[in-house]
């Protein structure tokens, strides 16, 4: 008998060989329907193991149900719901693929390449060079902040980097003794030196220090963070009224003011990934006036129905479960779980929010407003945290830095040269 029996298995291995999934368990369920005796029901059993085993499509299959219309309900085979099927079942495999990540850090490097490829077009700085041949940016830093240190650190690099000019001026602030004037006045010569397109005060200031005082003092022209009460209200302005001239909003350098840089740097992560925003329903998570309220704007102006959700918004869920496009920018660690998440849509996480994990080297990492593992099992495209807007940050700010450079030289060969260069990088790129 274990002869016959072994022999027989032999033969059905070869024979489920040839066969496909279901053709295998039709097989299997004839046997034990016209054979019902306790062989039958072990060599079907059999049969349906050898399913398993051999077909690399097993999980998708057993992932939804199965009929078999052939053969009599009464007799049926039976398929129990081991632990073993449910692991199966429920594997990534069988699940939908994860998310795109916009991959910022590669997009800013990009855009950094791009820019140091125009300003290479630029005559050499010499000695005999007029003030302001090439882009000069000067940043003031007020304080002695270690985070500010750092971002003003990678600033001025990245603007040695593309060939940029950069001035620094550093105020300790030991006891206070930094005065509202002092600064004022240094502004003041900034705003009047040719060589200086750009001006940037790094952000907080000490709290004896009026910021809106400071950053009103700032000429417009030269306010590349865009925060500039002037810069503010033509970014708020529609331009829909009669008469009003039209900006072309999806070409961020034909603009002819600075839009603020961690905006901008959203919409053009939107834009190298190829989504166009038009007509799409756009919720922006956040209303202050550094991120929320300018790239609600931006979105707008490039003709999204966009929604702002706060902090009393009813049934924030619903609300944004209806976006095609989210730009979460709360600053609250993983506000944003993946079932609020429409599928298929664009997650872009403005947010930047330090959560204590004692595996990690500092006892804490970074995460966004978004819970990035739960949501890139639903969305299409999400920005990680960090890697994502952070890095775009600083290439809008050297960006915003050349387009004041070429206003100021608008007759200038070199700057329609340069502008030629940026087009064909950027079309290039697309391709």
């Amino acid at each position: 008998r274990k002869s016959r029996v072994k022999k027989s298995l032999g033969t059905i291995e070869s024979i489920s060989s040839y066969l496909s999934n279901r053709q295998c368990i039709v097989v299997a369920s004839s046997i034990t329907s016209f054979m019902p005796s306790r062989a039958a029901v072990l060599l079907g059993s059999v049969v349906l193991s050898l399913v398993f085993v051999q077909s690399t499509a097993s999980t998708a299959f057993l992932a939804s149900p199965f009929k078999v219309s052939s053969a009599p309900s009464s007799s049926a085979l039976r398929i129990p719901q081991t632990k073993t099927m449910a692991t199966t079942a429920s594997s990534p495999s069988s699940s939908s693929p994860h998310a795109k990540d916009i991959d910022g850090k590669s997009i800013a490097a990009a855009i950094r390449s791009e820019l140091t490829q125009q300003i290479s077009l630029l005559p050499p700085s010499t000695a005999s060079s007029p003030p302001g041949s090439r882009p000069g940016l000067a940043v003031m830093l007020v304080g002695q902040r270690r985070d500010s240190q750092t971002y003003v650190r990678m600033k001025e690099k990245a603007c040695h980097d593309c060939g940029m000019n950069s001035f620094l001026r550093v105020y300790d602030n030991v006891d206070g003794d930094v005065t509202e004037e002092l600064l004022l006045n240094q502004i003041s010569e900034w705003n009047d030196d040719l060589a200086v397109h750009g001006i940037l005060v790094q952000l907080p200031l000490p709290a004896h220090i009026d910021e809106e005082v400071i950053l009103r003092a700032v000429r417009p022209d030269k306010d590349v963070d865009g925060l500039h009460p002037a810069n503010t209200a033509r970014l708020f302005s529609t331009s829909t009224h009669a008469g009003a001239a039209k900006l072309n909003w999806k070409d961020f350098s034909s603009l002819p003011f600075h839009v603020p840089c961690t905006p901008q740097g959203c919409i053009e992560l939107l834009d190298r990934i190829g989504v166009d925003v038009e007509g799409k329903n756009a919720v922006v998570i956040g209303r202050s006036n550094l991120v929320g309220l300018p790239v609600a704007m931006l979105l707008l102006h490039r003709n999204a129905t966009v929604t702002i959700v706060h902090s009393r918004t009813r049934d924030i869920e619903a609300v944004v479960k209806n976006a095609d496009v989210v730009i979460a920018a709360v600053g609250r660690a993983k506000m944003v779980p993946g079932s609020w998440l429409k599928k298929g849509a664009v997650v872009v996480d403005v947010g930047i929010n330090s959560v204590e994990d004692a595996t990690a080297k500092r006892g804490y990492r970074l995460v966004g407003d978004v819970d990035y593992d739960c949501a890139r099992e639903i969305c299409e495209w999400i920005t990680p945290v960090p890697g994502g807007v952070g890095p775009m940050t600083i290439a809008m700010l050297l960006r915003n830095t050349w387009n004041s450079w070429k206003r100021k030289n608008a007759d200038s060969a070199t700057a329609g040269a340069a502008d030629d260069v940026a087009s064909e990088a950027v079309e290039g790129e697309k391709q």
